[in-house]
C-alpha cells in the first residue's frame, strides 16, 4: 500500500521553489536500486530502468505555499502566495517560516485584526493575501525585532499539512496535490522492480509544477510517451470520486492524447480497475506545459479523486490502490525492451 509513501513525503515540507529536501529524500530512498538516477538542471529528479527511456511517468512533488513579501510595523509577515493557494482556505493553519540561514520560526496565517471582540466587522474582512498576515511565534513587536529573528523577505513558508489516515480509508491531508502520486511512483520504484526491469520507463520528480514551468526541461529525446499522474478532480460538473482513478480526457490546455486514453480505458476495463474519464475545466499540469511547448510526445494522465483541491485535501485508499494498479498496468503494457 502506498500510504506510508505518501505521508513520509507529505511530512517534508517543500512549497515551490524549496524542493531540494523532499528531492533528496527520495534520491537516498532510491540509491540501493538498480536505477538510473539524475537531476536536471533545475533540480528535478528523473530515476529510469535505462539510460533513454521511451516512456516518462511524472508526478510533482512541490506543493502550495508562501513567501514573505513584507514585514509590517506591527511585527507580522505579509505573504505572496506560491502557486494557487486559497486563502480562505488556509486561514488558521500553522506555518513554518524557513530563513535563508536554514532557520525555522513557527507561526500561524491569519486575518488582518483578528480578534473578534474589538473587530466586529472581521466575518466580512475579504480573504485576499493583501488582508491576511503571518504571526510569528515569537515575542516581537517592531519590523526591526522580527528580523533580529533572521526573516527576511523571501523566506519560505510552509503550510502545516494535518495528515490523517481514518478507519474508513480516507486519507486526510493537504497536499496530496501531488504528493499522493509521488509517493504512488515512490511505492512502485521500490517494489516492483520484477516489472519495472523488462521496460524503458523513467520516473520525474517535478519541482515547480504548481507555478506552472515544471517541465518540459531536461527530459530525454529519446521519449515517445509520457503520463502524467497528479489529482483528479471532485466538484459540481465533473465525474471524479475518491475511490476511483480519474483519466483526463481534457483539462483547460486541451484534450489529451487520444490512443494513450483509450489505453488506459482498456486496462481499467480489463484490470477491473475502478475508474472514471473526466473534464478537468481550471486545471493545468506538468502535462499541460508539455503540450503548450508543442513537445512531439504523447501525453495522458490519471489520477486518484480528491476532494477540496488546493485546500482541506482528501483522498481514498481505493482511489491511490486503482491509480497504482492502472500506473502499472499502462507500464506492462506500452513499451518492452528490445
Amino acid at each position: 500500500m502506498s500510504i506510508p509513501y505518501i505521508q513520509e513525503l507529505i511530512a517534508i515540507p517543500s512549497p515551490s521553489g524549496y524542493t531540494d529536501a523532499v528531492i533528496d529524500h527520495i534520491e537516498k530512498r532510491l540509491a540501493a536500486k538498480s536505477f538510473h538516477i539524475s537531476r536536471t538542471y533545475r533540480g528535478s529528479l528523473i530515476v529510469s530502468t535505462v539510460p533513454d527511456p521511451e516512456l516518462m511517468i511524472m508526478a510533482h512533488i512541490d506543493t502550495l505555499g508562501g513567501m514573505v513579501s513584507e514585514i509590517t510595523e506591527k511585527a507580522t509577515l505579509r505573504l505572496s502566495p506560491l502557486g494557487g493557494l486559497p486563502p480562505n482556505s488556509f486561514e488558521g493553519e500553522y506555518v513554518t517560516v524557513i530563513t535563508m540561514e536554514g532557520k525555522t520560526i513557527r507561526g500561524t496565517f491569519l486575518v488582518d485584526n483578528p480578534a473578534t471582540h474589538v473587530n466586529k466587522d472581521m466575518k466580512n474582512t475579504e480573504r485576499i493575501m493583501a488582508n491576511m498576515h503571518v504571526r510569528p511565534d515569537a515575542v516581537v513587536h517592531t519590523k526591526d525585532d522580527v528580523k533580529k529573528l533572521g526573516i527576511s523577505v523571501g523566506d519560505f513558508v510552509a503550510f502545516d499539512p494535518r495528515t490523517e489516515v481514518t478507519e474508513t480509508g480516507f486519507l486526510k491531508s493537504r497536499f496530496i496535490d501531488d504528493k499522493g502520486c509521488s509517493g504512488i511512483l515512490l511505492d512502485i520504484l521500490l517494489n516492483e522492480q520484477n516489472i519495472l526491469k523488462n521496460t524503458k520507463t523513467g520516473f520525474y520528480f517535478s519541482n515547480y509544477e504548481e507555478v506552472g514551468n515544471g517541465c518540459p526541461s531536461g527530459l530525454p529525446d529519446s521519449l515517445k510517451d509520457v503520463l502524467i499522474t497528479d489529482m483528479g478532480v471532485i466538484g459540481d460538473g465533473v465525474t471524479g470520486e475518491e475511490t476511483k482513478v480519474s483519466i483526463c480526457a481534457k483539462d483547460s490546455a486541451g484534450p489529451y492524447d487520444l490512443v494513450l486514453r483509450r489505453r488506459l480505458e482498456q486496462l481499467a476495463k480489463e484490470n477491473k480497475i475502478e475508474y472514471t474519464v473526466d473534464v478537468f475545466p481550471y486545471y493545468s499540469s506538468d502535462g499541460s506545459a508539455l503540450l503548450r511547448a508543442g513537445k512531439d510526445i504523447r501525453v495522458g494522465l490519471i489520477g486518484p479523486g480528491v476532494s477540496a483541491s488546493h485546500g482541506v485535501e482528501r483522498t481514498h485508499t481505493r482511489g491511490i490502490a486503482a491509480t497504482r494498479a492502472l500506473t502499472l498496468a499502462f507500464i506492462s503494457s506500452l513499451q518492452k525492451k528490445g
